[in-house]
């Protein structure tokens, strides 16, 4: 079965955005701890936790997807903003416990004229710093795109940030295709290729996730625009095919289109009429 869900709102809870999937045919969805700005988390309702995972498993919503602010910076020059990003991470982490199993997004960050060694440095310190044994939540680096000073543009910066994090277990990577075709990676002419070179460098098995976007760039532009399904320069058939491969069809797929539920429904859709339901 096709896991895929969209970017929800979770300005009125767990159990709101629960609903919102089923009503859109989606099971799965991803949101955002706090403000996408940063700030101070709601309180978290352990009566709306609690209605949401009867109902997620009444109605099958699996691997939901918590996404950090776009505004935290791990490796950032001021050390009042890495600690920022610390602390709000490491409360967000917290938080996720309620909802054990699950998953935790993060841009790794701009590394501001530092460079990448140092920004890399940053990241895997702060992640040894907030993750646990004991935790049942896994931590991803997304896949960026490379526009100004970003790290995780290549497979191999993301590569060296998991390699110096202890407790290693604990993270994996989601994949963004608007992100990975805007930082030079031909997934329209060239997945297996692509697919093949992540597996050499971090490992298929780090794979946790994927954020299934079009883009409104050409290949290498290091720009970062996501457009809906089709409207783009990878187009649906690349897209089609990405939720078929036998790489990846398994996995959970959000989309960060820019939809209102209407929109979102009608993609989920297309892409469902289009999954193969026999493995290839």
């Amino acid at each position: 079965m096709l896991t895929i869900g969209c970017h929800l709102s979770s300005s009125k809870g767990y159990l709101a955005m629960g609903k919102e999937a089923v009503n859109i045919n989606a099971n799965t969805f991803q949101f955002f701890t706090r403000n996408p700005r940063g700030g101070n988390a709601k309180e978290l309702n352990p009566a709306d936790i609690n209605a949401f995972l009867t109902y997620a498993e009444e109605h099958n919503i699996c691997k939901i997807l918590a996404h950090a602010p776009y505004t935290l910076n791990a490796c950032a020059a001021d050390a009042h903003l890495r600690d920022f990003a610390r602390r709000t991470m490491e409360d967000d982490l917290r938080r996720m416990e309620f909802t054990p199993g699950n998953c935790y997004n993060f841009h790794p960050g701009s590394h501001v004229k530092q460079g990448a060694e140092t920004g890399i440095a940053y990241i895997a310190d702060m992640l040894n710093q907030i993750l646990k044994p004991e935790q049942h939540t896994t931590v991803l680096l997304e896949t960026m795109s490379g526009k100004g000073s970003e790290v995780g543009r290549s497979f191999e910066e993301l590569r060296e940030i998991l390699d110096r994090v202890s407790l290693s277990e604990h993270m994996g990577v989601c994949l963004d295709t608007c992100h990975v075709w805007d930082g030079g990676y031909d997934i329209v002419s060239h997945l297996d290729e692509v697919l093949h070179e992540f597996d050499q460098v971090i490992g298929l098995q780090r794979l946790k996730a994927v954020h299934l976007n079009d883009s409104l760039n050409p290949l290498g532009s290091h720009k970062d625009r996501h457009a809906k399904i089709g409207e783009g320069q990878i187009g649906k058939e690349a897209l089609i095919r990405i939720i078929n491969h036998p790489a990846l069809r398994d996995l959970p797929f959000y989309l960060e289109t820019p939809n209102d539920l209407d929109g979102y429904a009608a993609e989920i859709s297309l892409l469902r009429e289009n999954y193969q339901k026999e493995r290839l």
